[in-house]
């Protein structure tokens, strides 16, 4: 009899484990990072996995997040489209691709918008920009619970120091598609040219192109400053990224579940943050130890003189952006342009 009840508490406890892991709810997250290069870990992507196990251990197995970096959900584009239409849970996306969707978030890549990207997190976490911010994206299926980044872009060229906008006259610049950008380089002067990422070295290497627009550490981990040694801490335009739950699947998450995911996604913000800001200071002592590169850094009228260039691309996307809606909720803003609380904020912060 003793031998029997052992064994019949033995099945009860696997039918209630397999239950239980039966009742796990497998959520999918994805992003377009790698999980490491140069045999360095991307700390996008280890913010990522900093997330989910957060979100698995707070909420006691009962949700699993599977992350799945390197775009093998689909690009930016589709992975956007799966998540707005609830095909997809959540990802990470950029700004410059969301700005198709959503054309004000675009404001934020604007170049020389921010002085640093220490202003730009003040800016990203005051509670008034979030309120007008996040209010755009319910509507289109999206819950916005944070961010992630993959640094501040400089720039990076071939055969010369780059430091004003008159230097940039005629300079063939690989940019990624995206009107903001495109539009930008040419303010500056420069011609800019649509080429695939993974191409870029070989079209550096044989001068297709005079000049790539990359963070250094993206640079270096690429193999980029073995043929563009020239590198300008520019710091022109932050790549942010916002993360993104698919509006029904953050509507299906208990209250407590929902403070999980939020709490998660600043564990992963911190994370990623201080990753690349250590990342940053590695790669560029190696840019110039390993690669002979040489980093200039621009001096604030140098950066002046950058930003009052680009000034009638900001005019042009600040009245494609319009306003904020006439709505009590958005407080001294209401009816007031987009652009312009953004550049309030970074001037509030940015003394």
């Amino acid at each position: 009899m003793k031998a029997k009840g052992i064994v019949t508490l033995a099945l009860v406890m696997a039918i209630f484990c397999a239950a239980s892991a039966q009742a796990a709810r497998v959520l999918k997250f994805g992003h377009i990072a790698p999980t490491q290069i140069d045999n360095k870990p991307f700390p996008m992507h280890r913010a990522a996995l900093a997330f989910a196990e957060h979100v698995e251990k707070e909420t006691k197995g009962e949700i699993k997040i599977e992350v799945f970096p390197l775009g093998q959900l689909g690009n930016e584009r589709s992975m956007l489209e799966q998540v707005q239409f609830g095909t997809l849970d959540m990802m990470d996306c950029t700004t410059a691709v969301m700005s198709n969707l959503i054309p004000q978030v675009g404001l934020l890549d604007l170049f020389f918008l921010f002085p640093s990207k220490e202003v730009a997190y003040k800016v990203l976490a005051d509670e008034e920009f979030k309120t007008v911010m996040d209010a755009l994206m319910p509507q289109m299926g999206l819950m916005p619970i944070g961010y992630a980044e993959n640094e501040m872009r400089d720039f990076g060229v071939r055969d010369r120091t780059i430091t004003s906008p008159e230097q940039m006259k005629g300079v063939r610049v690989r940019v990624m598609d995206s009107p903001v950008f495109l539009d930008s380089f040419r303010a500056l002067g420069a011609n800019p040219v649509g080429i695939p990422f993974p191409e870029l070295y070989t079209a550096l290497q044989q001068g297709a192109v005079d000049m790539q627009e990359n963070p250094i550490p993206t640079s270096v981990m690429m193999k980029f400053t073995e043929v563009a040694k020239f590198l300008t801490r520019s710091s022109h335009s932050l790549t942010c990224l916002y993360k993104m739950v698919s509006l029904p699947v953050w509507e299906s998450l208990t209250p407590e579940q929902q403070k999980i995911f939020v709490d998660a996604a600043r564990i992963a913000e911190d994370i990623n943050r201080s990753e690349n800001t250590k990342m940053r200071a590695e790669l560029e002592q190696l840019a110039k130890d390993k690669f002979g590169a040489t980093i200039a850094e621009l001096t604030p009228e140098e950066r002046q003189a950058f930003h009052d260039a680009v000034l009638p691309v900001h005019e042009k996307f600040a009245q494609q952006a319009g306003t904020i809606p006439n709505d009590p909720k958005f407080g001294k803003w209401a009816g007031k342009r987009y652009y312009d609380m953004i550049v309030a904020k970074v001037s509030e912060y940015g003394k």
